[in-house]
């Protein structure tokens, strides 16, 4: 057994060369493999799994330009994650591997569409599981985020683009995390979050400047099983604004309909649930409520199947929540103890009652989807559970039938199309 454990702390040696170059067409990139110096020279702890070995490349030198449109480069300085120096491990912990860093990425790849406040997102398995954004303060957006998915946010990642204040670190230091990124972490805030020893500590200043990524795509390779290579612009959000929407409208049989047009507090939540939508892995919806996700559905087969899965996570996180501010524990171990003990059983049931009165919170939050609905099913079903606003991409055969669900409701459904899919596989 201590054979076991003891893998998860080593770390391997790659056999990874320094420098890596690519050669698209006449254009040549140049990457330099990333070391620290710490108590010895290390690279990445290891990959997926403590037996793959391991190797993170910083895009050093060359331009790329395709199709007329040219794509991040090392000149602009982004100061990211594989730009991340000896300085900018505060504290190493364990030591990074490909997991911990390649969270931090997605969360990044979705702060950068959420520029215009302070935001924070949480990720596990590089999928956000709750992401906030606040006029409040950083504090405001960090415990939203982790209350909205307490039991996910367990040993996650957390992202930030605002500096770590005394007050963050404090609500921080208070659970179990594996890495938190900042672009700067204020006076007294590191004190408070190395007391827990094996927390990755990392500041990243680009955080702070991550409207300069937008709509300007990076070279995204996918390795194939054969050892060949697909090659594709990255996704770019397209949905800065209400106005980038477009109106949900469909024709058939000479009879056009369209959608009710949604509020401005609906479009500020759609637009921040459409730029969370760019990390989370596909099949996917997800439900936001005044700038907090929900709940977040990831990598379904069937869109109807994702939505019913989702509001199912959805009612269970709304009964953790009250579960630990009424007892200080989670609903599982609520669950359990109610089988045993009548006076838990008791609570189990006054909390099963609230979260069906309150249908997990979901009344008056927006959904969004990655892809077009193929059926009507899975916008009644969100519409059953109080969602006033629904973004989507169109373009279905059957928009028109989903577009009739939503001005069925009572009241109406607001709907609007993105005009693009967020796919991401």
């Amino acid at each position: 057994m201590e054979k076991i454990k003891k893998m998860y702390y080593s770390i391997l040696k790659d056999p990874f060369p320094r420098e890596m170059h690519i050669i698209v067409g006449n254009q040549e990139l140049v990457y330099k493999k990333k070391t620290w110096v710490i108590d010895e020279e290390k690279g990445l702890r290891y990959g997926e799994n403590p037996d793959q070995p391991a190797a993170l490349y910083e895009f050093y030198q060359g331009r790329l330009e395709l199709g007329g449109i040219d794509f991040r480069r090392p000149s602009k300085n982004y100061q990211l994650v594989s730009s991340i120096s000896e300085k900018d491990m505060i504290q190493s912990g364990k030591h990074p591997g490909k997991i911990n860093l390649t969270d931090v990425d997605n969360g990044i790849n979705i702060l950068q569409y959420l520029t215009s406040k302070k935001s924070c997102v949480i990720l596990k398995h590089n999928n956000p599981c709750g992401v906030a954004w606040s006029n409040k303060g950083i504090e405001d957006a960090i415990e939203k985020a982790y209350f909205s998915d307490r039991i996910a946010a367990f040993g996650g990642t957390l992202v930030t683009n605002s500096p770590i204040t005394k007050a963050a670190a404090e609500f921080i230091s208070k659970y179990y995390f594996e890495v938190i990124a900042a672009p700067e972490y204020e006076q007294g805030s590191v004190e408070l979050l190395k007391k827990r020893k094996n927390l990755r500590i990392l500041r990243i200043a680009g955080l702070a400047e991550l409207e300069k990524l937008v709509n300007e795509p990076f070279l995204d390779i996918k390795s194939l099983v054969d050892g060949g290579l697909i090659l594709q612009f990255s996704f770019r959000n397209k949905i800065l604004s209400k106005d980038d929407f477009l109106p949900a409208e469909a024709t058939r049989d000479g009879k056009t309909i369209i959608a009710r047009t949604p509020t401005e507090k609906e479009f500020e939540d759609l637009i921040f649930a459409w730029a969370v939508e760019a990390g989370v892995t596909s099949n996917s919806v997800l439900f936001a409520k005044d700038g907090v996700t929900v709940a977040i559905g990831t990598g379904e087969q069937d869109r109807v199947g994702c939505v019913d899965l989702t509001i199912h996570k959805a009612y269970v996180k709304y009964a953790d929540r009250l579960a630990y501010e009424k007892i200080s524990m989670s609903f599982y171990e609520l669950r359990q103890k109610a089988r045993q003990d009548n006076k838990f059983k008791e609570i189990l049931e006054e909390i099963n009652h609230k979260v069906e009165q309150d249908k997990a919170g979901l009344p008056g939050s927006v959904m969004v989807s990655d892809g077009f609905f193929p059926f009507r099913d899975g916008v009644d079903l969100a519409i059953e559970q109080g969602v006033t606003a629904i973004a989507q991409p169109g373009g279905s055969i059957n928009d028109f039938e989903v577009i009739e669900a939503v001005n069925e409701a009572t009241p109406q459904v607001a709907m609007v199309f993105t005009g693009q899919r967020s796919f991401k596989h």
